[in-house]
């Protein structure tokens, strides 16, 4: 069983600078990777950065050099610094972990963007 639980969302500034969390609990198995998705209003899910067990990372080009994800495995948690904050990042981040080759999901937590 895997449980992820966000916390960090939140109403920003344009410019501004959020940071999320994601701690996660799993048992029996290991994760593959951990990643954030975000989902705007009236727009379908889509990844925002991910990091594989081994630390490789990957990202979306519209957060490239603005956005940087992180995993600390002592405290199971993964991290999304997200600074040059743009109202177009508006949205619900989810924190997501693939075991073997399901998703799991958070709740989301919501990320406001103001101009």
């Amino acid at each position: 069983q895997v449980q992820l639980l966000e916390s960090g969302g939140g109403l920003v500034q344009a410019g501004g600078s959020l940071r999320l969390s994601c701690v996660y609990s799993i048992s029996g198995f290991s994760i593959d990777s951990l990643g954030w998705y975000r989902q705007g209003p009236g727009k379908q899910r889509t990844l925002v950065a991910s990091i594989s067990s081994g630390g490789s990372t990957n990202y979306a080009d519209s957060v490239k050099g603005r956005f940087t994800i992180s995993r600390d495995n002592a405290k199971n948690t993964v991290h999304l610094q997200m600074n040059s904050l743009k109202p177009e990042d508006t949205a619900v981040y989810y924190c997501n972990a693939v075991v073997r080759i399901f998703n799991h999901w958070g709740q989301g937590t919501q990320v406001t963007v103001s101009s």
